[in-house]
């Protein structure tokens, strides 16, 4: 695949991790690897425990020059001085978010399996839309995304598209062509190696 179509790496963080030791782990694959963006996607809603990881977080990827953004928590996004904010509920209303949160801020969301969903949330003016699982996974409903939405987006729509859930080494090489971005977390992070994890998944894209 020429270097001008390899689709970016976005990084997921698990929904629960000791800071100290993920702190490390991601050092090692942040310094490993060119990554576009981290996502903090802890499932705890408990603040002072998001604002820790927050913070730890943070300082790891702005020293090497990599955005993070928060999921949902579009207060403690500004508030942590995070970049800005992913949203898994596209009903939220974009176009306010954007005013409060200023031009500069990122917005991306996660858009299922439904087109229709991330073009509502393209037009509204996300930054990105998310759409998953693209691999067999158990969790929400069982299905997966359709291979032909990622084409028709790659063609038709300008705003960029994150393809995540479930990857295989086999995904990479099929959506490699018709996404912008791969979304990689619970892929690699249970390995004990997870920056040779994340070389291997994406062996396809040379």
């Amino acid at each position: 695949m020429a270097e001008a179509e390899r689709p970016q790496i976005y990084l997921i963080t698990p929904p629960a991790f000791e800071i100290a030791p993920f702190s490390e782990a991601l050092k090692s694959v942040l310094d490993a690897h060119e990554i576009a963006c981290l996502r903090l996607s802890l499932a705890a809603r408990d603040e002072e425990q998001l604002s820790r990881a927050a913070d730890a977080l943070r300082e790891v990827a702005h020293a090497r020059d990599v955005a993070i953004v928060v999921e949902d928590h579009v207060l403690l996004a500004d508030r942590l001085g995070l970049d800005g904010v992913h949203l898994t509920d596209t009903r939220k209303n974009i176009r306010k978010l954007r005013i409060e949160m200023g031009a500069d801020a990122i917005i991306g969301a996660y858009c299922g399996t439904t087109r229709h969903d991330g073009m509502s949330a393209a037009e509204a003016g996300a930054d990105y839309v998310s759409f998953g699982p693209i691999g067999a996974s158990a969790l929400g409903d069982g299905h997966s995304v359709d291979f032909e939405i990622f084409e028709w987006w790659s063609a038709m729509i300008e705003v960029p598209v994150v393809a995540e859930g479930a990857l295989t080494v086999e995904l990479v090489e099929k959506f490699g062509p018709v996404t912008d971005f791969f979304g990689i977390g619970t892929e690699i992070w249970g390995s004990d190696n997870p920056s040779a994890a994340l070389k291997a998944l994406l062996a396809p894209l040379g």
